[in-house]
């Protein structure tokens, strides 16, 4: 029987990061936020490797100014239109989510390492909590890893073109 070229095969290794934020619900806001971005190629991209540090809904919550507000408030007594409105919350977004993806998959964590995020200019450090702890190749070593001095990571789950880590506050805004 002959074989039907007209359906493309996949063969990636399991459950792509689109997919473990679309379940985990703990990221929802995130996720919300991702799939408005240019990055959401990537997070369905069975060819991408990233590290994902998504913030908890708790974490979304809590900040001040919300991702699309951006970190700065415009000036009192300006006026922007509608259009100018629309396209500062979208580069907002853009710019908060990039600083929570890296675009390297998988990272190596020493006592101390920074990785570039994709947001330009922006580098997240991770490091010990603990001096005495060293760091394995293994799930439990990144809870005793803190994010820029501050954030920690909540839980970790592996996708077939990444890691996603949860984590409780944000790195951007």
């Amino acid at each position: 029987m002959p074989v039907d070229d007209s359906f493309p095969t996949t063969s990636h290794s399991g459950p792509l990061l689109s997919d473990m934020m679309t379940i985990e619900s703990s990221v929802s806001i995130f996720y919300s936020y991702a799939r408005e971005t240019r990055f959401s190629r990537l997070l369905e991209g069975e060819d991408s490797r990233l590290t994902i540090l998504a913030p908890t809904n708790k974490a979304v919550m809590a900040l001040a100014r919300k991702p699309h507000q951006g970190p700065e408030s415009v000036e009192e007594g300006i006026t922007i239109t509608e259009e100018e409105f629309e396209r500062n919350s979208r580069d907002n977004v853009e710019k908060w989510i990039g600083a929570h993806i890296i675009p390297q998959y998988p990272i190596k964590l020493l006592p101390s390492s920074q990785f570039e995020t994709m947001l330009m200019g922006c580098v997240v450090t991770l490091s010990a909590k603990d001096s005495g702890v060293s760091f394995e190749e293994n799930d439990s070593s990144w809870s005793n890893v803190l994010i820029n001095g501050n954030i920690s990571i909540a839980k970790k789950i592996s996708a077939g073109n990444g890691d996603l880590y949860i984590i409780d506050g944000a790195i951007y805004g």
